[in-house]
């Protein structure tokens, strides 16, 4: 691993640990050798060291944020789950972040730093699912996600919608940052300055996905039910209210293999080879070369205002 050094103690058989250097701390990872993706021989040592490797780009987009965690711990064909609320036997350097929900409140987990995220990855955290806001102000997200996802199999549909999502954007004043799911499409993401609340950043998505669908209304729908859209792309805007997430960026997918949420360029596009999962764990250093290629290096760090954006689009409506 990158900065780590490795120890291993075995007691045994599966029951062997193995403990892991990040930074200041010394995170011991239980049963390095279990099989998390039975299809591919993938064992939780592999996905632990694939998060250390991407834990330099990978931390930076999870700082702040609430999360939700997708755990298997017998690995794919076990027990799946969902966790928001922080279990008391997690080590108190793990911050935690209090926020409310219906009827009381919720201490969801944030990974800060690089200790923590290998901590997950021993907890069998295959997926990590982020905020769109951050912990200190969670009704303002700093996050706007169009989710595209091809009709059938046909990524091709995914890609003219980017094209074209894109281009509006640019329209609007808006910076964009492209992201294959590792599921089944492109997450299309707009950094914001924290200035409007949800239900105003939900209007915005799902007015701009309105004066999309109308200037390909062959292609594109915002029609909510599955009956309406016929072969069309469905222009989802749902992930954009309190306590939604989405996947984080270089985060692995619970599906064989191992795909991954990739950060892509807007040239990348035109690749005739790229799809959702186009990059996994079972190629690693094939992810690390495009972490290394910088793919968002032209998306701006600022969060963009929606005022002048949302007059614009006023003017299209």
């Amino acid at each position: 691993m990158d900065d780590s050094d490795h120890g291993t103690h075995d007691h045994g058989g599966d029951e062997a640990t193995r403990t892991v250097r990040a930074g200041r701390r010394t995170v011991r990872i239980h049963r390095p050798d279990k099989v998390l993706f039975p299809a591919d021989g993938l064992t939780k040592a592999e996905v632990v060291d694939y998060y250390g490797r991407v834990a330099a780009a990978m931390v930076p987009q999870l700082r702040g944020r609430p999360l939700m965690l997708e755990r298997l711990p017998e690995g794919l064909g076990g027990p799946h789950f969902m966790q928001k609320e922080t279990p008391d036997h997690y080590p108190d350097w793990i911050r935690r972040a209090e926020v409310a929900k219906e009827g009381g409140t919720v201490t969801h987990p944030v990974c800060d730093d690089k200790a923590t995220l290998l901590f997950l990855a021993d907890q069998a955290c295959l997926t990590l699912h982020r905020w769109l806001s951050r912990a200190d102000r969670p009704d303002h997200p700093d996050r706007l996600v169009f989710d595209l996802d091809p009709p059938g199999t046909d990524f091709e549909a995914v890609r003219e919608a980017a094209r074209a999502l894109l281009g509006l954007l640019d329209e609007l004043g808006l910076p964009a940052a492209l992201m294959t799911t590792g599921s089944k499409g492109l997450h299309v993401t707009v950094p914001l300055d924290r200035k409007s609340d949800f239900d105003t950043v939900r209007g915005f998505a799902q007015d701009t996905a309105e004066v999309l669908a109308r200037r390909h209304p062959d292609r594109l729908t915002t029609a909510v039910r599955k009956k309406a859209r016929g072969d069309r792309l469905y222009l989802d805007v749902q992930r954009n209210a309190y306590a939604q997430t989405a996947v984080a960026p270089w985060s692995l997918r619970a599906e064989p293999g191992g795909p991954v949420a990739a950060p892509i360029s807007h040239e990348q596009l035109d690749d005739p080879g790229l799809g959702a999962q186009r990059w996994s764990l079972r190629d690693a250093d094939g992810v690390l070369e495009q972490l290394r290629s910088a793919p968002w290096s032209a998306v701006p760090g600022r969060g963009r205002s929606l005022t002048t954006a949302r007059k614009r689009l006023d003017a299209l409506s």
